[in-house]
């Protein structure tokens, strides 16, 4: 195709060139039922982040859904689909055929002028120029894939150095790839990824303008507007854009809804008036809009990023880029963050109660080897159904039946509407209105002041009824009820409910969903690999989908609008060659104590302890047993069956367990109150004290229900008192299933300082005799809503080599919803004094994994956290080798196998499965591993980003560290989705949130008037959440796994 004919295919022409888990709780249950958010065991539904062998799973560890990643995840080398400098056009019909390459032709910027169209790949780069492309891509089973074999999966050889200075010395960029990717593989296996290739025309410049939209108050208004509803921002801008059609074009360009838009043409600047009305007969009101210029973005930048030609990242571009791409959903679905929701249900996705699973996507623009390209995932998400807010009632509050009712559940009708948006029916308006509760008197006795638009007579005072009869020809039917009161600012606006209509587009909270809604919605959102990719690629072509329904010569474009930017969408996912790493062996023991050597199954990657041992069983001689269960009149405890059948199974796994030193039976009224709480485990500690010289290892606490006391029970144990404690429901308890008490024995181990399993091998590059410490570090931020709060910073670290499994860690509070770490270099020294009281010696290597950061915050990983921790821990005889690694859940990558056959019976990816070409970044080092097995929904891969890297590893040292490190996680046998440092400090980060929850709790007046006068935690000040002291863990826990 040549020049003109492809600026034509993508709308040059004209005006210019034209782009699950199950909830489960929080309790640290072991498996066999429902179980806790983290701290689950084998045979239980799951945890957020992983579960057990036999259990159904977690968040992590199956395809519950995350939140996209910033504009630049899942990045790395070049792909080679063709021949030396210029690459032929790729047919977008399909597959590449022979030497031909993604998109149009574009010269190889090393040999020729930058220009034309940019769609995909670069050309055949290698340092030798004899070299030429592979002729096929591998698809056989091998073990150790050639150069050859691999060479479509990158593009040039990247010598081996450190972190790229720019102009100020301290001021370092992500290191560069080391080598092609890795080699090291069992078999290969072809995949496609829902990655869709972009084309843009380097030429087109968007041009960026600022908008501020403010209400303009009338001199006699007796009414102060303090914001504007933020949905009102699009029907303002789309007022004013109809309004002046001649200059302001709703097809050449896209607005964020807040401040930004972006123009494929330029825009008038200046202060322009908005007239908006809420229907016929009501008075107007007036906005300001005003635009002003920020900057020209020219998309010849990203080409020359993309080619490796600029080394900084314009996210500017791809910010406006992704926009572009959001336009047309925007206009039809219901956005939330980066996500678009149809506004229509299906039958089947009911979940009763007013609810609905509303399905939808999540997008993003990346930046890849093959080029720019549009991530596009399946989502689901619980909305309210838009529903007559008595309709709305019935089905809602339990024994509702209607209008009849509201005065008996006036409390309840109140409480589930107050907050919720409504749009009304008597009238011509589209506007929403929140409802701020309930009337005093019912219909018939409300009058209100009726005020003359013109002015022009005196205030008169009407009711409410005759109102809507004389001013709308409406006929209340309910009088006898209260009304809705949907004023705000002090201003009164009285609506009868029946011509009230939630408004759509209104989030449900999970957490609050029935146990029944619950489970239907983890249904719907772990969609296995075959239907999640179909509906993806359904929702890529959708009228309302980022494509819109415009479809030329293969690529689609949103109606007028991408087409307008000059941007096109390849409708075919991206065809890979994937890796597959062999699983490690493990070492385990014996009853009889000898070592036991397991092969881990390749399919599934688990292993099971029928007839073995854990490696170190740490005796458990002094331990107490609290039974919340005992007054409980279904889930009752049988004591003496579950000790024995505790203490069987903890012997056949080589713990040594004796009996209780304390039994006490209680109720879960215990647990309601922190101070009756820690009242009864200082009773229980000081009774064993009398038994048994020693301090009491752990105490087991059955309870009979999950309880929001659990959180009580963990910060006094753990922050005030200094004792371990394990909690099991009574259901599971009693049931003695083998599995769930081995699992039960595992945790008890690890928290008590025994290991479970470890590697036979060393792992990768850590062969000598230097010692290695991997740090693992997580930020916990409150949620959105909450705007007062800390955030809580976690970071754990090995305090053993070269087993690496066990763990120490800390845990602050820092200022709210901050990222970085402000005490890293503090709490990272602590773990290496710690690891040098303990093995008599500082490690000389360290690889840190940093969780839950975007590709925007790794210049603040890199210059500010990794320059606070070099700050705290070199010395002059001191500087350990650090390796920086960044771990991505939060993407939208997905692997689906190109054939089915290849996977296991989920149809998911192996375990292994690791890409490092072609959807990874086009020079930086980053990696996509798939560690864990998927048996619920599609897998999500880990996104691993190494930032920095003092120890020299190649991809497939670094990859096979990672991968044998999941089989190190102490609760489960089977490897975890994401490495165990940083799955630990997830952990302990969470932790962190529940001891802040609780010093919250105790500050509210009904918590403190319960409060002894020598309770620390009666403090009437909300300062008490920042404090330290309240999140420092008592010395006898700091360095033991008391979170697993």
């Amino acid at each position: 195709m040549d020049r003109t004919n492809y600026n034509r295919a993508t709308g040059g022409s004209g005006r210019g060139p034209g782009r699950g888990r199950g909830r489960g709780g929080q309790y640290d249950h072991a498996a066999g039922g429902r179980g806790g958010q983290y701290d689950h065991a084998a045979g239980g539904r799951g945890g957020q982040y992983d579960y057990a062998a036999g259990g159904r799973g977690g968040q992590y560890d199956h395809a519950a859904g995350g939140r996209g990643g910033q504009y630049g995840r899942g990045r790395g080398p070049w792909p080679i689909h063709g021949a030396t400098n210029v690459t032929p056009a790729r047919p977008v019909g399909g597959p590449p055929r022979e030497h031909q390459a993604w998109g149009p032709p574009r010269p190889n910027p090393q040999f020729a002028a930058r220009g034309g169209p940019v769609g995909g790949a670069r050309a055949w780069v290698s340092a030798d120029p004899t070299r030429r492309p592979p002729e096929t891509l591998p698809v056989a089973s091998f073990v150790i894939l050639s150069p050859n074999e691999l060479a479509f999966m990158s593009d040039f050889v990247i010598s081996d150095i450190s972190s790229v200075k720019i102009s100020d010395e301290s001021k370092i960029l992500p290191i560069k790839r080391p080598d092609r990717g890795g080699t090291l593989a069992v078999r290969s296996s072809r995949l496609l990824v829902n990655h869709f290739p972009l084309s843009f025309n380097p030429e087109t410049t968007i041009m960026h303008y600022d908008v501020d939209i403010k209400p303009v108050i009338s001199s006699k208004s007796r009414f102060v507007k303090k914001s504007i509803p933020k949905g009102d921002f699009r029907l303002i801008r789309e007022k004013l854009f109809s309004d002046s059609s001649n200059e302001f074009s709703m097809q050449m360009t896209a607005y964020d809804g807040e401040k930004n838009i972006f123009s494929a043409e330029t825009l008038p600047t200046g202060k322009f008036d908005v007239e908006l009305s809420d229907g016929e007969g009501t008075k107007s009101r007036s906005y300001a809009f005003t635009i002003k210029f920020v900057n020209e973005l020219k998309l010849s930048k990203l080409r020359d990023y993309l080619s490796g030609n600029l080394i900084h990242n314009p996210r500017d571009i791809l910010q406006g880029m992704d926009l572009v791409l959001k336009e047309h959903p925007s206009r039809h679905r219901i956005s939330v963050g980066r996500s678009s929701y149809s506004m229509e249900y299906r039958r089947q996705d009911d979940l009763r109660c007013g609810v609905a699973a509303f399905r939808g996507f999540q997008q993003s623009i990346k930046p890849t080897s093959q080029g720019l390209v549009l991530c596009l995932d399946y989502s689901v998400l619980a909305f309210r159904k838009r529903l007559p807010v008595i309709d709305f009632l019935k089905e809602h509050v339990r024994g509702f039946n209607g209008v009849n009712d509201v005065r008996r559940f006036r409390a309840q009708v109140t409480d589930v509407l107050r907050g919720l948006k409504v749009t009304v029916t008597h009238r011509l308006t589209k506007q929403k209105y929140t409802v701020a509760g309930l009337t005093d008197r019912n219909t018939q006795d409300l009058s209100f002041i009726l005020e003359d638009i013109d002015g022009k007579n005196p205030p008169t005072e009407v009711g409410l009824v005759n109102y809507f009869r004389e001013k709308y020809g409406q006929e209340i039917m309910y009088k006898d009820i209260p009304c809705l009161d949907l004023g705000k600012n002090k201003r009164k606006n009285y609506v009868p409910m029946e011509f009230c209509i939630l408004a759509e587009g209104q989030r449900y909270d999970k957490e609050q969903l029935d146990r029944d809604a619950g489970l239907l919605l983890k249904k719907i959102s772990l969609a296995p690999p075959r239907e999640r990719k179909n509906a993806i690629c359904e929702m890529l072509k959708a009228e309302d989908g980022p494509c819109g329904i415009l479809i030329h010569d293969s690529f689609a474009y949103s109606g007028d609008v991408i087409q307008s930017f000059g941007i096109g969408v390849n409708e075919n996912m991206t065809q890979i060659v994937s890796r597959v790493i062999a699983p490690p062996d493990l070492k385990l023991g014996t009853p009889a104590g000898n070592m036991n050597v397991v092969r881990v199954d390749k399919d599934k990657c688990q292993w099971n302890l029928v007839g073995k041992s854990v490696v170190e069983g740490r005796p458990v001689d002094r331990w107490a047993l609290i039974d919340f269960s005992s007054f409980d009149r279904y889930n009752k405890l049988n004591p003496e069956k579950f000790i024995w059948n505790l203490r069987g199974r903890l012997k056949n796994l080589g713990i040594r367990i004796e009996e209780p030193l304390v039994c006490r039976f209680t109720n879960m009224h215990e647990f309601s109150d922190v101070n009756r709480l820690r009242r009864l485990l200082e009773g229980v500690i000081e009774e064993a004290s009398r038994k048994s010289q020693g301090r009491l290892q752990i105490i087991v606490c059955v309870m009979a229900a999950k309880h929001y006391g659990y959180k009580y029970l963990k910060w006094v144990s753990e922050t005030q008192i200094g004792v371990v404690t394990q909690c099991c429901l009574s259901s599971h308890a009693n049931k003695g299933n083998d599995q769930y008490l081995a699992n039960l024995g595992l945790k008890l181990n690890a928290k008590l300082g025994g290991s479970n399993a470890e590697l036979i091998e060393r792992l990768p590059r850590f062969e000598g005799e230097d010692h290695v410490m991997f740090i693992g570090a997580d930020v916990n931020h409150p949620a959105s809503q909450n705007t007062t709060c800390p955030s809580i910073a976690a970071v754990v670290a090995t305090v053993n080599w070269p087993a690496a499994n066990r763990y120490a860690a800390r845990v602050c509070p820092q200022d709210h919803r901050k990222e970085k770490i402000l005490s890293f270099g503090t709490m990272c020294l602590d773990l290496i004094n710690t690891y040098a009281r303990l093995n008599k010696v500082k490690p000389k290597k360290i690889v840190v994994f940093r969780d839950g950061v975007s590709e925007g915050q790794f210049d603040m990983v890199l210059n500010e956290e990794l320059l606070d921790l070099k700050n705290a821990i070199y010395e002059e005889h001191y500087r350990p080798r650090i390796t920086l690694v960044v771990a991505q859940k939060r993407h939208q990558t997905r692997l689906f196998l190109e054939n089915e056959r290849d996977g296991g019976s989920s149809g998911n990816v192996p375990p292994g499965t690791v890409v490092d070409t072609i959807i990874v970044h086009p020079f930086e080092f980053d990696f996509y591993l798939c560690s864990h097995y998927g048996g619920l929904g599609t897998s999500k891969p880990t996104h691993y980003y190494v930032l920095y890297d003092d120890h020299g590893f190649t991809s497939d040292q670094l990859q096979k560290l990672i991968y044998n490190l999941c089989f190190t996680f102490a609760r489960c046998t089977k490897p975890v989705s994401l490495a165990p440092p940083v799955y630990y400090a997830d952990l302990v980060a969470y932790r962190g949130r529940m001891f802040q929850e609780v010093v919250m709790e105790l500050q509210s007046p009904a918590s403190a008037s319960s409060a002894s006068s020598t309770s620390v935690t009666s403090s009437s000040s909300s300062a008490n959440s920042f404090d330290e002291r309240f999140y420092k863990l008592h010395p006898e826990l700091q360095n033991i796994m008391f979170f697993v």
